[in-house]
């Protein structure tokens, strides 16, 4: 083992002790006290084009092989969802490809799948309310062709048509309609996508739940539930309590998800979180403890990793899916800590570092010796040194700007 290098953002540079990896064992069978899915990211070829623009060049064997790490440990796989990068690099050619290799192999092991429904086949950002039904159709006959749940998610496209809190009702009516199987909906908030500001109708989250919960009640048991991702424990809490027991509240909430899975006046949240890819193990060993009836076990393993997911999903918040990248690589399930259309860019070094250290702190480095070197090699190329605690310096004028300052 050894100390962990850490940089500041002043340019300071500190040490702290590498932990020991936690002994989590994986389920025997299935995870019984919670719906789980962990909403996975892909990862790209190393020798790819993956530049800003570019379609996305994927490593198909690096990114089955991650949802496998998440099926092991007895989680739910959510593909071609935002984590995935939608509308941030994964174009709809690939998303095609990834929901039929994702849902053969999650019929290989039996695991569970539920992949997003979106508009982004429509190349111009103006659309009619009838092509928007028409395109989230199409996907979802390409997602129930391949036997895996339907999410329908929030679409750009919609946000940018709609007037009235009865464009959306309408539209979302004539999609779930053309389901042959429960749907789940999906809530984004605009804290991960600006665009979709106002989203059902109304800025006004209240106003928009009551369109939510309309929507659900018409549709009755062909909405198997809601993905809700505002980032409002409260607001996700009120919700839930209108649903009807057909429908399930899976939080998309990466900032209190512990509260929410708990169980809370007899009900709780399932769960549907980009975060659980990050710590598919701590997630899946606090659920284990809720099979078991510990729910002190669960938040004792479960609590100490929303510090690291509140700064993966730190504003800019649309930028978390670089956390979970990073995290893919630093405990080996990637070859390279790159991205498709570069968005490995989007976060700094002080920014990983203090994930780094959050991730070690709470026990998310799987093999914490892989961990450690692969982010001092990365510290070493942009010239910091690693086990020398001190300052970066900006240096004279024409001198060095990698001096460390004692």
């Amino acid at each position: 083992m050894t100390d962990l290098t850490l940089l500041a953002p002043d340019g300071t540079t500190a040490s702290v002790p590498l932990r020991e990896a936690p002994m989590w064992t994986k389920p025997r069978g299935p995870l019984t006290s919670r719906v789980v899915y962990a909403a996975a990211h892909v990862v790209p070829r190393v020798a790819g084009d993956n530049t800003p623009g570019a379609a996305a060049d994927v490593d198909w064997d690096a990114t089955l092989a991650f949802r496998h790490h998440l099926w092991s440990w007895g989680l739910g796989v959510a593909d071609a969802m935002d984590t995935a990068q939608r509308n941030a690099g994964l174009d709809p050619v690939a998303m095609r490809e990834l929901v039929r290799r994702s849902a053969a192999e999650a019929r290989s092991v039996g695991g569970r799948i539920a992949v997003g429904v979106n508009t982004d086949d429509i190349a111009s950002e103006g659309a009619t309310l009838d092509e928007i039904v028409d395109a989230y159709v199409a996907q979802l006959r390409h997602a129930e062709e391949h036997g895996a749940v339907a999410v329908v998610m929030a679409s750009r496209h919609l946000a940018r048509a709609a007037r009235t809190a009865d464009d959306y009702r309408h539209v979302y009516e004539r999609v779930i309609a053309a389901a042959t199987q429960p749907v789940v909906l999906h809530w984004l908030g605009a804290a991960f996508d600006p665009v979709l500001e106002g989203y059902f109708g109304s800025a006004s989250v209240p106003e928009a739940t009551n369109t939510v919960i309309r929507i659900i009640a018409d549709a009755g048991e062909r909405v198997a539930g809601i993905k809700m991702s505002l980032l409002d424990g409260d607001a996700e809490v009120a919700l839930r309590s209108r649903l009807p027991g057909s429908a399930r509240m899976f939080t998309g909430d990466d900032f209190h998800y512990v509260d929410l899975m708990s169980e809370q006046a007899g009900r709780h949240s399932d769960a549907l979180l980009g975060a659980f890819a990050a710590i598919a193990p701590i997630a899946s060993s606090a659920v284990q403890a809720l099979d078991r009836g510990d729910a002190h076990g669960f938040r004792s393993v479960l609590g100490p990793t929303e510090a690291l997911a509140r700064q993966v999903f730190a504003a800019p918040t649309w930028h978390y899916k670089t956390g979970i990248a990073f995290l893919s690589w630093l405990n080996g399930h990637q070859p390279a800590f790159t991205m498709v259309g570069g968005m490995h860019a989007a976060r700094s070094l002080p920014q990983l570092s203090e994930t780094v250290r959050l991730a070690n702190a709470c026990g998310a480095l799987e093999d914490p010796d892989l961990a450690a070197s692969r982010w001092h090699g990365l510290l070493t190329s942009a010239g910091v040194p690693v086990g020398t605690a001190g300052r970066l310096g900006a240096g004279p004028r024409g001198g060095s700007r990698n001096a460390v300052v004692a």
